[in-house]
């Protein structure tokens, strides 16, 4: 299945990119996904403790099934006054 994943703030400047298609297996989830971007660009690994997963424009968790065109995105803290 493929899943369009969006990186915003900090981490589209570590991946060097707003959004990528994943091709993920069926059973797949935020966090396997996660786990296949990692594979390819080790530097966002540490980041993973800090961050929010959202499908299709919801919060969710990281251990949700995704299904085959579902929008994921990775959410790093927000800061601000």
């Amino acid at each position: 299945m493929q899943v369009r994943v969006r990186f915003f703030a900090s981490l589209r400047d570590v991946a060097g990119r707003a959004e990528q298609v994943l091709e993920l297996p069926a059973g797949a989830t935020p966090e396997s996904a996660w786990q296949a971007l990692v594979a390819e660009r080790p530097e966002l690994a540490p980041r993973r403790a800090s961050l929010a997963a959202a499908v299709n424009r919801r919060y969710g968790k990281f251990d949700a099934p995704l299904a085959d065109g579902d929008e994921l995105a990775f959410l790093p803290p927000v800061s601000g006054g």
